[in-house]
């Protein structure tokens, strides 16, 4: 989207002119390299946060930068573009630092909402901030805003028919996150407080049928604790009747045999 917004497009073409300029001159290059240790970064558009990369370094050594373009006689950036470029980067800024979090393979999935929460957050907050200096920097934030709640509408808006309560539930659970992102901001902002409860929702949902399985599982338990008790039972009902039996007929010999002892006495 920033590529092709007309706000900061001519000014975004320059300085990809510029950069490939420098990088195209080794004596350039060499130059501003003994000056600063650091070298432009090039555009690419396959590289995530590459934008904010090549606008952030170019502030960086930007004194150096006018030197070697002065003694190259190159045309350089103006104070303006350079004042210009610093809100872009700014606006930028917030964007590569989720992205740099949130690529790792080690990130959670309950990190996604507070990372969306406050990029809408800074977006909102972005045209105070820049006042009357950038009105169409301005502007850029509210459409960029627009397309984020677009784009990830099925996350943030509970209103969507596409929405998935699943990151607010997997935040919701994170007690590393949740109080940040959910707990502490649900009276501050109406949307915060459905996310929360269509997370809550979604919890009890999911935790109903392990309940319900659980239950089941006790009273099958139950049962089997019954019938092991009731053989239990039936086994030693069995064996004291066969004991029993083993006795009288024990004692039944033993009578005889006191019978048979006196006959011959």
């Amino acid at each position: 989207m920033i590529q092709k917004d007309l706000s900061v497009k001519p000014l975004l073409d320059r300085i990809r002119v510029l950069v490939r300029l420098f990088r195209k001159s080794s004596v350039a290059i060499q130059r501003l390299l003994k000056l600063c240790g650091l070298t432009l970064v090039k555009d690419c558009p396959t590289r995530w946060s590459i934008t904010y990369l090549m606008i952030s370094r170019l502030l960086q050594v930007k004194d150096s930068l006018v030197q070697v373009a002065d003694g190259m006689g190159w045309d350089c950036l103006l104070p303006s573009e350079r004042q210009k470029l610093t809100a872009l980067r700014d606006l930028l800024l917030p964007f590569a630092e989720h992205t740099q979090m949130l690529q790792s393979y080690t990130m959670s999935l309950s990190l996604v909402l507070p990372a969306l929460l406050d990029l809408n957050a800074h977006l909102s907050e972005f045209p105070e901030a820049q006042g009357s200096c950038y009105r169409d920097l301005a502007s850029l934030s509210q459409r960029m805003k627009e397309n984020m709640g677009q784009c990830f509408s099925c996350f943030l808006d509970p209103s969507d028919t596409k929405f998935s309560p699943l990151i607010a539930a997997a935040c919701f659970l994170d007690p590393t996150v949740s109080p940040e992102a959910l707990i502490e901001n649900e009276h501050d902002d109406v949307q915060i407080q459905e996310l929360l409860r269509k997370a809550e929702d979604y919890i009890a949902q999911m935790v109903s049928p392990v309940i319900q399985e659980e239950k089941t599982d006790d009273n099958e338990d139950e049962e089997e604790r019954r019938e092991v008790q009731k053989h239990i039972m039936l086994s030693s009902t069995c064996i004291y009747v066969y004991a029993l039996s083993l006795h009288l007929r024990i004692s039944k010999d033993n009578t005889a045999v006191l019978h048979q002892c006196e006959s011959l006495g």
